[in-house]
């Protein structure tokens, strides 16, 4: 029995949901250390604000199309997962990225997608509004999708692939794969056509990983000094800074012999009275130990 185009499209709409599920779950790590580190210093928020974006435009495109039930599943998680993202790092953001973020979430998700929506909604109609929503969209996932040429671009002259996680690349070639049958068999370019583009540079990541891979290679961490190493230092230098002015009152004051053996024997002593203080307290100890 032929299985038909439309339950086809439906099998390959729900494995793109799964595995862009766990794409979008991919910045939780990050999270957590900002959260433990209770800053978010050293990240940026740019990526989820224009993953907000992407939510933005695809939700609005399979309202308008009708016919696009899995896009609207998977890019409503989006849209809520990418505003919990946002919000964490604007909690533990310091001033200034709090004041960029809403700058950029203002321009880009406020300004561009109204700007987008309002030229969309009320002038075109019908199959035209579709058609001009669709050529923004897939001219927007090209976009996207071309931003790994930075990261590759990287890894060739670094000849290094530490900065490319396999299995995101792997995923998201993966999802790709599964979006690009989704619009095939939707007969829709605008979702086909991008993730053809996807493809191609996921498996150009994954091939360049393979080729520059380090096995063993593990980040470098700042040694970190101990209180106990700085006391014993600071222990060592007195001794040296005492013996050092020692040697040096000695040179500058002469002593006949006579004086020399008064002085040894006054240190004798002085080290036989605190061998005897040192007993003593061990004596007193046992005692009231006891």
């Amino acid at each position: 029995m032929a299985i038909s185009q439309a339950v086809l499209a439906t099998v390959f709409g729900i494995l793109g949901n799964v595995i862009s599920f766990f794409v979008c779950l991919a910045p939780i790590p990050t999270f957590i250390r900002i959260y433990k580190r209770k800053s978010s210093e050293g990240y940026q928020s740019v990526p989820y604000v224009i993953s907000l974006f992407s939510a933005m435009l695809w939700l609005y495109y399979a309202m308008i199309k009708k016919d696009a039930v899995m896009l609207i599943t998977i890019n409503s998680f989006a849209f809520v997962i990418q505003i919990v993202y946002i919000s964490l790092f604007f909690f533990y953001a310091p001033k200034k990225d709090k004041i960029l973020t809403v700058k950029f979430v203002l321009f880009v998700d406020v300004f561009a997608f109204g700007l987008i929506f309002f030229s969309t909604y009320f002038p075109i109609h019908g199959n035209k509004r579709v058609q001009v929503l669709g050529y923004i969209c897939m001219v927007f996932a090209l976009s996207v999708f071309v931003a790994p040429l930075g990261i590759i671009r990287k890894v060739i002259k670094t000849k290094s692939a530490e900065f490319m996680p396999f299995g995101l690349s792997f995923f998201l070639t993966l999802s790709a794969v599964m979006w690009f049958f989704y619009g095939l068999l939707l007969k829709d370019k605008n979702i086909a056509l991008p993730n053809v583009l996807g493809f191609i540079f996921g498996v150009l990541q994954m091939v360049l990983f393979v080729i520059y891979k380090k096995p063993g290679t593990k980040v470098l961490e700042p040694s970190v000094i101990k209180l106990q190493d700085i006391s014993e230092h600071v222990v060592d230098v007195v001794r040296l800074s005492s013996m050092v002015c020692n040697s040096q009152m000695r040179t500058l004051v002469p002593q006949d012999s006579a004086d020399m053996e008064d002085t040894i024997d006054i240190e004798e002593k002085m080290k036989g009275d605190i061998e005897k203080n040192k007993d003593n307290n061990k004596e007193a100890f046992l005692i009231s130990k006891n």
